[in-house]
């Protein structure tokens, strides 16, 4: 009997083991998806149940007791479990209403707590240890519970019947597992005990051991859950700590036969031995770990590849291959071949909506509706891969790429722009795992580059195919292009030669004109009169001004703008210039003050472009002032320059448009309010001028408060007189 006994008590902690370790593993792969909370959930709900009947074989007496009808509730509580992992299982594939299983797991819940309860199912323990149960009771629990068993193998059934490939034989796999565990569980802890047969209790919780069984097997060859690696590695580990430990207790055992006469306490007490074993364990670590990984890869990988050994040999490829064509149809094949795809091929977009379909022989050929689906899809999720199983029946990528017998695709893509698709078939073995993901994910940004290199390299050949036609057709027109500029140039230097001789003569005859008539040269005029001829002699002299402009910038263009410097007296320039405008400052009704400066030295210049320089700052400070506001001009000598600035209080320049200022044609959005005829040529020629002359700009505004405009030129050495 205390053979028995021990023996259940050691399959009980086994399966106790078993699910706990499961359980864990599992969630700690994914915590946040629902299927691997639920897989968690069975397992504590199976592993508590394990823990009550483990209690319930040491105990005795009233505690016996209340260990079974805490086992009652954890077996409800493991059906409702049970059915909720087997309807998520299968929500891929079924369309299961949410509201019938919310009201079963509710009616669970009630079955839960009233099992519970003292004298519903068990009403007390005799003094042989067995339950007092009440019969009817019982049934309507024990057929509560194996209904819920019964509804989720039915739905794991049903999901099996419509799915196909991988997927098909992971649930094989689960609804054998499940089906057997629950079997048992049901017999042993619901029917037998119905018929007064209780000794087979302690024998229904290891039936989940075959749960666990096929839930790893389905792991490590099926792909359930996606954590083959972990749970291969997680072997590997359990296998290098018992070898650790099984050499630490033969060291201390041999160490304490040869120096301590049997006394194993004492060896192992002993710190320097203890230091020179842990540092031996500590050497022997990584030999250990690396035996055990060889070995599992061995089992469980010895139909896969070794990822560094593919790396460097995918990249080898991929470097020395530049036809894009057979770049494309060398790494769809060695791709297929290593993920075991029965399929694989490249659809690349090309400019002008062409494209380029390459890979494995007979490989199937996308339509460019299907291709604009995913290119959405992609737009709106990101670069991720597609993987069929992922995703709804009813979703269109999925209905595509079973269409197409593709079982994952892979987006490559460059910034923004999809450059085109890997297309993967089924793959021939387990499915194509998380390990296999993740490389692909590697090779992408590699693939990618060669891709576009590749296709640089095509566009160059093919632009070399024709560039000589392509040269002597630009020669062509470039020669024609030329003598069409040449006549432009003609005609342009015509008009310069028509609009200097032509405009400026009757405009000077104008001005002189009226300037005589303003003199009284022609008799008197009345006050009225004046002002009208005043006006008309500012418009005839901005017209001059203007016509000055023009011609200059022409000059510009065709390089013919030349800055003749001669020695001149500066402050008398701006003298003459200040005492010519007081005129249209009068008509304006502002103030010009200038005060010129003693003892300037005389400075190299083009005097009459400099004269349009000073003209030019001092009329926009007129016409862009208020009336009875005051112009500064001043003129000064800084170290080796000297400084020209005209000061006023106007409508200044707005900060946004500063930098623009001094561009050809520019003119500021206040400025084109104030004065609408003005051309924006002013200022560029001003800053041409200026800079033709070594100097630099002076410059400053605030809107609505006004601007200072000026410049500095260098002041060099007097030039001396014959």
């Amino acid at each position: 009997m205390n053979t028995i006994l021990t023996f259940s008590f050691i399959t009980l902690f086994l399966a106790l083991c078993g699910n706990a370790f499961l359980g864990l593993v599992v969630l700690a792969r994914n915590p946040r998806k629902q299927l691997n909370q639920i897989f968690f959930g069975v397992s504590i709900a199976a592993s508590f149940w394990i823990v009550t009947n483990l209690l319930f074989l040491v105990v005795g007496g009233e505690l016996r007791y209340t260990v079974a009808l805490l086992s009652y509730g954890a077996a409800s509580l493991l059906a409702i479990c049970f059915l909720l992992y087997c309807s998520n299982l299968a929500r891929q594939y079924l369309r299961i209403p949410l509201r019938y299983i919310s009201i079963l797991c509710l009616l669970g819940l009630i079955v839960t707590f009233a099992s519970m309860i003292p004298g519903v199912i068990a009403s007390g323990v005799m003094e042989n240890g067995k339950i007092i149960t009440n019969t009817i009771t019982l049934t309507v629990y024990g057929i509560s519970i194996a209904s819920f068993f019964v509804a989720g193998l039915i739905i794991l059934l049903q999901a099996r019947r419509v799915s196909k490939g991988i997927d098909r034989d992971t649930l094989t796999i689960v609804l054998y597992g499940l089906g057997i565990a629950a079997t048992v569980g049901v017999t042993f802890n619901l029917v037998l005990p119905l018929y007064g047969h209780y000794g087979f209790v302690k024998y229904g919780p290891v039936a989940t051991l075959v749960f666990v069984a096929t839930s790893t097997y389905a792991i490590i060859y099926h792909r359930l859950f996606d954590i083959k690696m972990a749970a291969i590695r997680s072997i590997g580990y359990a296998g290098v700590l018992l070898s650790l430990s099984a050499i630490y207790y033969l060291f201390a055992y041999l160490l304490s036969v040869l120096l301590f006469k049997d006394q194993v306490s004492n060896a192992v007490s002993v710190s320097p031995i203890n230091i020179l074993l842990a540092l031996l364990l500590a050497f022997m670590f990584q030999p250990i770990k690396r035996f055990f990984d060889k070995l599992t890869d061995s089992v469980f990988f010895r139909n896969t590849y070794q990822s560094d050994e593919f790396f460097a040999r995918f990249s080898n490829m991929l470097a020395s291959m530049s036809d894009l064509r057979g770049l494309l149809e060398h790494a769809a094949t060695d791709l297929a071949q290593t993920m075991k795809a029965q399929q694989g091929y490249f659809y690349i977009h090309q400019d002008g909506g062409h494209h380029v379909s390459a890979g494995t022989k007979r490989h199937s050929k996308m339509i460019i509706a299907d291709v604009r689906v995913f290119d959405e899809y992609v737009k709106k999720n990101g670069d991720a891969i597609v993987i069929a199983q992922t995703l709804e029946p009813t979703h269109p990528l999925y209905r595509i790429m079973i269409g197409y017998h593709l079982a994952l695709i892979l987006p490559l893509q460059r910034g923004d722009t999809i450059i085109g698709y890997l297309c993967l078939g089924e793959q021939q073995g387990s499915g194509y795992s998380s390990r296999d993901i993740k490389t692909l994910e590697t090779v992408s940004d590699e693939l990618v580059v060669a891709i576009q290199n590749a296709i640089s390299i095509q566009e160059v050949k093919e632009l070399n195919a024709t560039l000589q036609q392509r040269i002597d057709e630009a020669t062509h027109e470039l020669r024609r292009s030329n003598e069409q500029l040449r006549h432009i140039d003609e005609v342009k230097d015509e008009f310069i030669s028509m609009a200097s001789h032509q405009l400026r003569t009757p405009l000077t005859s104008i001005k002189g004109y009226i300037s005589m008539v303003l003199e009284g040269d022609m008799g008197k005029i009345t006050a009225q009169q004046r002002t009208v001829l005043e006006e008309s002699f500012n418009s005839s002299e901005r017209m001059v001004r203007l016509i000055s402009d023009f011609l200059n910038v022409s000059r510009l263009q065709t390089g013919k703008f030349v800055v003749e410097k001669n020695p001149a007296n500066l402050a008398a320039i701006v003298q003459q210039e200040v005492d010519s405008l007081q005129v249209i400052a009068k008509t304006h009704d502002m103030k010009l003050s200038y005060e010129a400066p003693h003892n300037l030295p005389e400075v190299a210049l083009d005097e009459g472009k400099i004269r349009q320089v000073i003209m030019n700052f001092i009329d926009n400070a007129i016409y862009y002032s208020l009336a009875k506001t005051k112009i500064v001009v001043k003129l000064e000598k800084r170290g080796d320059t000297i400084v020209f600035t005209v000061h006023d209080t106007g409508i200044g320049v707005p900060f946004a448009e500063q930098g623009k200022l001094f561009a050809k044609f520019f003119r500021a959005t206040n400025a084109r309010k104030q004065r609408p005829d003005g051309t924006g040529v002013g200022l560029f020629l001003a800053k041409k001028v200026v800079t033709a002359h070594g100097g630099s700009m002076v410059f400053s505004s605030v809107e609505g408060e006004g601007s200072v405009f000026g410049f500095s030129v260098p002041i060099v050495e007097k030039a001396k007189r014959g």
